[in-house]
């Protein structure tokens, strides 16, 4: 064994006993069924946020000044 690989406890840090258990299909399609509905919540959040953002500057900055010449 190659020194400096070890974690904290002096073993290697990919044996099998830390490895998770495998998933049976039946458990790996019902997770999977709904699709990342976290993830489409939090780009949905941060794209509504972009929206206000530019709305503000438009109604906020923009349009007090007026058009150009």
């Amino acid at each position: 064994m190659m020194p400096g690989i070890e974690d904290e406890t002096g073993r290697p840090p990919a044996l099998a006993e830390d490895a998770a258990a495998p998933t049976g299909w039946n458990a790996a399609s019902e997770a999977l069924m709904h699709g990342p509905r976290g993830a489409f919540f939090v780009a949905g959040i941060a794209t509504a946020l972009l929206l206000v953002g530019w709305l503000a500057f438009y109604f906020l900055l923009f349009m007090p000044r007026g058009s150009i010449g």
